[in-house]
C-alpha cells in the first residue's frame, strides 16, 4: 500500500475527511446511535467472561474431551471457604448454622445444590477450622456475573453471624470482584488531559482527542462485552482492550488535531484544513492501525484460543479508534471551526507548529548531537538497550494463580485459607482420566493398578477414590498435588503423571492446571513461527509503503529491541521480584506463559505508529534536501515534541493498569508501557537518528534503480 500526495489511499482518505466536514452533524449522529445501541445492549444483557482455557490438540484437551463424553464434565461448580480461628466446623452448633446456609444457597437463582462439608469427602482440613461449600450451577462459567456471586455469598450472611469467615473462590470469586474501582482509567485520562493541555495550550483543544478515545473506547468496549454472549471471552480481554484503546485512541486523535491546527495557523479554511488533515494525518493513522491488526492477525499461527480471542478484541478496538480518528474526530472538528482554540491558558505562538523555525527546541538540539557524532550515540543506545534487555536470557514461562494476588482480594484469600489447611496442592487439582478397553467393573485389576501408581507417584499428597463412567470404558482420579499450581514442580508431576505405565491403560492428565502447563508448552513451540510471521508482514507493510528495503528491515529489528527490553524489565521485577512490592504484589510471580507472545504482536504493531511518523518526516526532508543528514535532522526535530507528548500519554494509560488487582494485567500495564516509554526515547530518539545517519544515502536504496533524485521519492505525509 502506497501511500503519497498522489495516491489512491490519499485521494480516498482526503474525500472521506471533506464528507465529514460538509455533513459533521450526520457523522455525529450516526456515532451516536451506534454508541447507544452498543453500550445500551451491553448494560442490559451484561457483558459475561469466560476464563476457561481450551487447547484443542493437547493432552489436556484430550482428557477434558474424555469427561464430556462420559458424562462427568458438565455443570459449573465454585467454592465457598469456611474458616473459624478457633474451634471445629463440624461442631454441632456450627453444623447447623451451615445447613441453613446450604438450604438458602440452594434456593438462588441457577443454584442446583451445594456439598457440605465433611471430613470423609475431603472437604474439612483436620484440624477442623477450615472447608469449603462446593456451590453446583446451571449456568457456564461466562454466565456467572456479580449479581449472581453477591447473591451466594448473601445467602451465607448467617454463618458470618455465627463468627465463620465465609470466602467465595473459584469463579465466585472473580465474578464477585468484577467491576470494581476504575483507578487506573482514571489516572491514564488525568494525565492525558494534562499533556494535552500542554501540548495544545487550550481546553477545547485538548478535550477532544479525549473526547472522541472515549466515545469510541465505549462502543467498542461493550461490543467485546456483548461478544461474550456468543464465544468464550476471557476476563482480561475487556481490560486490555480498554487499555490500548484509550492509548491508541487518543494518539491517533492528537496526531490529527496536530496537524489540522498547523493547517488552521496558515490561513487554511476549516473544510479543507479537515480534508487535509484527514488525508494527510489520517492515511497515516489507517495505516499504523493496519499494523497493529496485522500483527495481532499473526497470533493466528500460534494455534492457542486464548490468544486468538485476545487478538481480535484488541484488534476490534484498534480498528473502531481508527474509524473514530477519521470520521467523528473530523465531523466535531468542523463542528468548532476555529472554536478550537477558544478557552486558551497560553498564547500561541507566533510562529506555527512544524516550520523551520519552529523546530529549534530541546529535540532540535538533541538531533544536531546525535547527527553529529552518530557512532557515540548508537553504541550508547545500545548499552543501554542491552542492559535493560539482559534479564530476559532468564526469563521461563509459568502460570500464575489466586496465590499471586494481592493480599485481602476474595481469590487470594481463598487459597491461602486453602492452602493452611490443606496443602497448596488442592487450589490445583489435577484430573487423570484412563480409557479402559475392554471396560472395567468396580475390582478391575486395571484400576486398582493405576490408582496405586499414581499414589505413589512423588509429588502426589492424596488421590480421591477412583470412579468408573462411560459403563467402565473411562476411569477417573483426582490427584492433589504436594506443591502449588504455579510451582514449576507441578508442571513436572503432569508430565510424570501422564508417563505412568499401567498395563492396558491408557493415561491423561487434564483439569485447569494440567491445561496451563500444556500452554506454556505450545506457547513455547510456536513463538518463533509468530515472530516470523509477524516480523515478516511488518517488513512488507514498511516496503510497501516507503519501497525503501534497508528502512523497512531496519525498522524491524528497531521494534524488536524495544519489546526485548521489555521482556527483560518484566523478568526482573515479576520473576527476580526487583521492585515487585510496588506493583502491589507481595513477592515474586511467574510471567503468564501466553503474555509474552500476546506482548511481541501488540508492541510490535504499536510501535510501527512512531516509526512511521518519524519515517515520514524524514522521508520529507529527504525530498526536499537530499541531504540524509539533514532529512534526519529535520525529521527528528520536527516529529519529537509529538511523539513525545504521545509516548507519555500511551506511558501513564499503560502504566495506570499496574494498579489492577490482576497479576496478569499488571505484566501487560508495565511490559507495555516500559517498551512505548523505551521506544520514543531511546530508540526513536537514539538509536533509529543514529543508524540512518551512519547508513547515509543506503537508507533510501531501492532494488533496480539508483534512486538519486529525491523529487522521485515516495511520500507518505503523516504529521
Amino acid at each position: 500500500m502506497r501511500v503519497d500526495d498522489g495516491s489512491r489511499v490519499h485521494r480516498l482518505m482526503g474525500g472521506l475527511g471533506r464528507l465529514c466536514a460538509r455533513r459533521p452533524r450526520t457523522v455525529l449522529g450516526l456515532w451516536l446511535i451506534l454508541a447507544v445501541l452498543l453500550v445500551g445492549a451491553a448494560a442490559a444483557l451484561g457483558r459475561p467472561v469466560d476464563n476457561d482455557v481450551a487447547l484443542p490438540g493437547s493432552d489436556a484437551q484430550v482428557a477434558r474431551d474424555l469427561l464430556d463424553r462420559a458424562g462427568q464434565g458438565g455443570g459449573t461448580g465454585s467454592q465457598l471457604v469456611l474458616h473459624v480461628d478457633s474451634g471445629r466446623l463440624d461442631d454441632s452448633a456450627r453444623q447447623a448454622v451451615l445447613a441453613q446456609v446450604s438450604r438458602e444457597i440452594a434456593e438462588v437463582p441457577h443454584v442446583t445444590g451445594v456439598d457440605g462439608i465433611a471430613a470423609v469427602s475431603g472437604t474439612l482440613s483436620a484440624d477442623g477450622r477450615t472447608g469449603w461449600l462446593t456451590v453446583r450451577l446451571d449456568v457456564s462459567p461466562r454466565q456467572v456475573d456479580k449479581a449472581l456471586a453477591d447473591a451466594v455469598t448473601e445467602a451465607a450472611a448467617p454463618a458470618e453471624a455465627a463468627g465463620i469467615e465465609v470466602t467465595p473462590g473459584g469463579v465466585l470469586a472473580s465474578a464477585a470482584e468484577r467491576g470494581g474501582a476504575r483507578d487506573s482509567e482514571v489516572l491514564g485520562l488525568a494525565v492525558a488531559a494534562l499533556v494535552l493541555l500542554l501540548a495544545f495550550g487550550g481546553l477545547v483543544a485538548a478535550a477532544v482527542p479525549l473526547v472522541t478515545a472515549l466515545f469510541t473506547l465505549a462502543c467498542a468496549v461493550s461490543a467485546v462485552g456483548l461478544a461474550g454472549h456468543l464465544v468464550a471471552v476471557p476476563s482480561v480481554a475487556g481490560t486490555l482492550a480498554t487499555m490500548v484503546g484509550l492509548g491508541v485512541g487518543i494518539d491517533y486523535a492528537l496526531f490529527l488535531v496536530t496537524r489540522h491546527r498547523r493547517l488552521l495557523a496558515e490561513g487554511v479554511p476549516v473544510d479543507e484544513a479537515v480534508a487535509r488533515s484527514v488525508a494527510g494525518s489520517g492515511s497515516a493513522v489507517v495505516f499504523a492501525g493496519g499494523t497493529v491488526v496485522v500483527a495481532l492477525g499473526g497470533l493466528a499461527v500460534a494455534g492457542v484460543p486464548v490468544l486468538g480471542t485476545l487478538g481480535w478484541t484488541t484488534g476490534l478496538v484498534v480498528v473502531v479508534a481508527v474509524a473514530g480518528a477519521v470520521t467523528l474526530l473530523p465531523a466535531l472538528l468542523a463542528v468548532l471551526g476555529h472554536r478550537l482554540d477558544r478557552l486558551r491558558i497560553r498564547r500561541r505562538p507566533s510562529v506555527p507548529d512544524g516550520t523551520a523555525a519552529g523546530r529549534r527546541s530541546g529535540w532540535a538540539r538533541q538531533a544536531d548531537r546525535v547527527t553529529g557524532a552518530p557512532w557515540r550515540w548508537a553504541i550508547l543506545a545500545l548499552l543501554l538497550l542491552g542492559v535493560l534487555t539482559a534479564p530476559a536470557l532468564g526469563l521461563r514461562l509459568g502460570q500464575v494463580d489466586p496465590g499471586d494476588e494481592p493480599v485481602g482480594t476474595a481469590g487470594r484469600t481463598s487459597y491461602d485459607r486453602l492452602a493452611a489447611g490443606f496443602g497448596p496442592g488442592v487450589n490445583g487439582p489435577l484430573t487423570v482420566v484412563a480409557e479402559l478397553d475392554p471396560p472395567a467393573d468396580a475390582g478391575d485389576a486395571r484400576v486398582n493398578g493405576l490408582t496405586a501408581r499414581v499414589t505413589g507417584t512423588p509429588g502426589v499428597a492424596r488421590v480421591t477414590p477412583a470412579r468408573l463412567a462411560d459403563g467402565g470404558r473411562v476411569v477417573v482420579l483426582t490427584a492433589y498435588p504436594t506443591t502449588a499450581p504455579s510451582d514449576p514442580a507441578t508442571a513436572t508431576l503432569v508430565r510424570t503423571l501422564r508417563a505412568v505405565d499401567t498395563p492396558g491403560v491408557t493415561t491423561h492428565v487434564g483439569g485447569a492446571t494440567a491445561t496451563r502447563v500444556d500452554l506454556a508448552d505450545r506457547v513455547g513451540q510456536r513463538m518463533p513461527w509468530v515472530i516470523a510471521v509477524v516480523v515478516g508482514l511488518a517488513t512488507v507493510l514498511l516496503y510497501a509503503a516507503f519501497r525503501a528495503p534497508v528502512v523497512a528491515i531496519k525498522a524491524a529489528v528497531m521494534n524488536l529491541v524495544s519489546i526485548g527490553a521489555a521482556y527483560g524489565v518484566l523478568t526482573a521485577v515479576f520473576a527476580w521480584g526487583w521492585g515487585v512490592g510496588l506493583t502491589g504484589l507481595s513477592g515474586p510471580v511467574p510471567v503468564e506463559s501466553y503474555l509474552p507472545m500476546m506482548l511481541f504482536a501488540l508492541l510490535f504493531g504499536l510501535s510501527m505508529d512512531y516509526e512511521v511518523f518519524l519515517l515520514t518526516a524524514v522521508r520529507e526532508s529527504w525530498l526536499v534536501t537530499g541531504d540524509n543528514r539533514t532529512a534526519v535532522r529535520e525529521g527528528l526535530a520536527g516529529t519529537g515534541p509529538v511523539i513525545t507528548s504521545a509516548a507519555l500519554i500511551m506511558v501513564t494509560v499503560f502504566a495506570g493498569f499496574v494498579l489492577q488487582d490482576d497479576p496478569v494485567i499488571k505484566m501487560f500495564g508495565l511490559g507495555m508501557a516500559v517498551a512505548v516509554a523505551v521506544d520514543a526515547t531511546v530508540v526513536r530518539g537514539l538509536l533509529v537518528p543514529a543508524t540512518m545517519a551512519l547508513l547515509g544515502r543506503a537508507n533510501w536504496w531501492r532494488p533496480g534503480r539508483s534512486d538519486r533524485r529525491p523529487d522521485q521519492a515516495t511520500r507518505v505525509p503523516v504529521g
